[in-house]
């Protein structure tokens, strides 16, 4: 690991609560996150603008983000923060949401969905697919293109991102043209060997993966998509870390999505850590997985777009290590099949 990126580890991990450790409340760690300072000035976009809507029966707060130029109608991506399911929000991951809309060229609403304990497992995955079907129905009004819709996230929202793909399968709708996973949190075993190689100084930490699992199960039985029939789903962008504890199980899911006939990228990022998507104003290598995740939603949400196809159009940059069927299996499928997000990281966004 280079120094610069070291060093950003250290600053980040002094600023997060050390929760599953030192601070078990979760209204505690919200509290102490909420005072860290941000870094930076927000990325520029066309417009923002702050909703509420009625998602099933729940008030769930979404975040609209408008590129600069383009014309409507806009392709539209559903984002799920990261964050456990029991941290992060809005604000946690406006600089990422920005990044995507102007990047992408799409209209990108980002969720707030409803947290654990207090809302534990399968609440999150219902706010999602719900604010999901929301958009395909409200698109239009949006300035959007319901036919151009897709759904991403990072680590827990990547999770959600990937259900919502097999609730919307299941549930004969709606439409979705592509699922961008970063760094998926899936499998609450935890007991693959990238958890033991990056239990510690990394950031997230498997004490952290710990408390997160632990709030959202609440001792309840857990479907993970790792074990779900993938047939027909969308074509799937799947971005890792070397140093993450959740990297194994992110790329295990990958190797499943090609096993099941269904296109996907899977790239690692090599020398990076779990929470550096967003961070390119500061880290060339989270740059890089930015243009990568753009232009991977571009490609699959162009008008023209074949979607059997898409995904094989995002192509890992220079300094990623693109990861395919047989390296994937070597380092996740082997390793078992098996985690939030330490959501404080994307409060670079």
């Amino acid at each position: 690991m280079d120094p610069q990126t070291r060093a950003i580890i250290d600053v980040i991990s002094d600023f997060f609560p050390k929760v599953g450790t030192e601070v078990l409340d979760a209204a505690e760690a919200r509290r102490m996150l909420a005072e860290t300072p941000a870094l930076g000035e927000p990325p520029p976009v066309g417009s923002v603008e702050d909703r509420v809507i009625d998602a099933a029966g729940a008030d769930l707060p979404v975040r609209i983000y408008r590129p600069r130029g383009g014309r409507e109608p806009y392709p539209v991506v559903v984002y799920f923060h990261g964050g456990g399911m029991v941290l992060g929000g809005l604000d946690s991951h406006a600089g990422v949401c920005r990044q995507l809309a102007e990047g992408s060229g799409a209209i990108v609403i980002a969720v707030d969905y409803r947290l654990a304990p207090e809302h534990p497992y399968p609440i999150p995955q219902e706010d999602a697919y719900a604010a999901t079907a929301w958009a395909h129905r409200h698109a239009a009004g949006l300035g959007g293109d319901p036919e151009r819709l897709a759904v991403a996230g990072d680590s827990a929202g990547a999770n959600l991102a990937a259900c919502v793909c097999l609730a919307a399968r299941d549930r004969g709708g709606p439409p979705l043209r592509f699922q961008l996973l970063v760094y998926p949190m899936l499998d609450p075993a935890q007991d693959t060997p990238s958890y033991g190689e990056n239990a510690e100084g990394y950031f997230l930490t498997a004490a952290h993966m710990r408390w997160y699992w632990d709030n959202y199960l609440g001792g309840k039985p857990y479907d993970s998509p790792l074990d779900a029939n993938l047939a027909g789903l969308p074509p799937a962008l799947v971005m890792t870390a070397e140093h993450d504890p959740l990297r194994d199980e992110g790329e295990t899911y990958a190797v499943r999505l090609r096993e099941a006939g269904v296109s996907v990228t899977a790239t690692r990022y090599d020398g990076l850590f779990h929470g550096f998507f967003g961070m390119g104003a500061i880290l060339p290598a989270a740059r890089r997985a930015t243009d990568e995740a753009c232009a991977a939603l571009r490609a699959a949400l162009s008008a023209s777009a074949d979607t059997a196809d898409t995904a094989a159009a995002a192509s890992g940059p220079a300094g990623a290590g693109a990861i395919d069927a047989a390296d994937a299996g070597t380092a996740g499928a082997a390793a078992g099949a098996g985690a939030a997000d330490a959501a404080g990281a994307d409060a670079a966004g």
